[in-house]
């Protein structure tokens, strides 16, 4: 008789940690669901992405930071960013997550003199900056309220033919697989942190290390070819590519054969496609004979904001 009810009772006891395994597990799937219901419900936030790329004037190498007045709007603007000498590797400066606009530090440039192309990253010990706080401050005048991020991936002296070739596994398209993965990185954690992001345009300011006389036919195929190939990459089908140039590298006031050439490639390409712009950068206030100075830098980044706002004017239905 022992026996029995220490069988019974056992049972019960058994029985009751099963009913009480089905209730959890009944719980914890309702609460799964619901956990889904509710996140689809909730609306994700639109943000506007724009690309800073390119190579030393998109980086601001001679951007002096000092010179840059603070702008309370600037904590406003999501900001990713990765620069410095190429090739892409361990000495470059980088954000490695989401932080608000500022400028960027020097890092820790290549100094072993193994390889070509070490800048130092930025000319001046704090670092610097690149057109993206002109076109940023500038389209937050229209807009102060406005989600905006900006996703930089800049390195200096680099070639459109020889570094940013979309075709290339090898070192010839080091940067635009940086530039790709940088992007896509940054835009998964934005939407991780309920972000619905929209990839509206890349301000591309280079061409300095491809002025050649010979090279108009060439640069604008070029341009036009990674273009395509980082609106596939990235799902940006309607990304619009602001092309410039510093027009008096190395000359000041001249612009050289070979530099005709690549401004005649980048406005070719913008006659060629919708979706391109070519924004002249003549004119913006130099630092020597290869760089914008800070205040040339903030101008041509309101160059390019003005030329966005522009083609959005004339993209809208009539």
């Amino acid at each position: 008789m022992k026996q029995n009810l220490s069988t019974a009772v056992t049972m019960r006891v058994r029985n009751g940690f099963a009913e009480l395994r089905l209730r959890l597990f009944f719980v914890m799937a309702f609460s799964a669901i619901s956990c889904v219901l509710y996140a689809e419900d909730v609306p994700q936030k639109p943000l506007d992405v724009f690309i800073v790329a390119g190579q030393s004037n998109s980086v601001g190498f001679d951007a002096n930071p000092a010179e840059l007045t603070p702008d309370e709007q600037d904590s406003k603007t999501m900001f990713w960013f990765r620069c410095g000498d190429p090739p892409p590797d361990e000495f470059d400066v980088r954000s490695d997550g989401w932080m608000h606009l500022q400028t960027q530090p020097r890092g820790n440039p290549d100094t072993r003199g193994v390889q070509q192309r070490q800048y130092g990253n930025f000319h001046f010990p704090d670092g610097g900056f690149g057109p993206e706080f002109g076109f940023i401050r500038t389209l937050r005048k229209s807009a102060p309220d406005a989600n905006l991020a900006v996703i930089k991936s800049s390195f200096s002296g680099t070639s459109l033919i020889n570094d940013w070739d979309p075709t290339s596994q090898d070192a010839k398209g080091a940067c635009y697989r940086a530039l790709i993965e940088e992007v896509s990185t940054a835009v998964k954690q934005a939407e991780a942190q309920g972000y619905a992001c929209r990839i509206r345009a890349m301000i591309w300011v280079q061409g300095e290390s491809d002025a050649r006389v010979d090279v108009t036919e060439t640069y604008q195929s070029a341009i036009l070819e990674m273009l395509a190939s980082i609106r596939e990459e990235l799902d940006a089908t309607e990304l619009v590519g602001l092309l410039g140039v510093n027009t008096r590298f190395l000359a000041v006031d001249d612009i050289t054969p070979g530099m005709q050439a690549v401004i005649a490639a980048q406005e070719g390409a913008a006659e060629q496609s919708e979706h391109c712009l070519y924004v002249d950068l003549d004119g913006a206030s130099l630092a020597n004979k290869v760089h914008f100075d800070a205040a040339g830098t903030l101008e041509i980044g309101r160059r390019y904001a003005v030329a966005w706002q522009e083609w959005l004017k004339q993209s809208q239905p009539r």
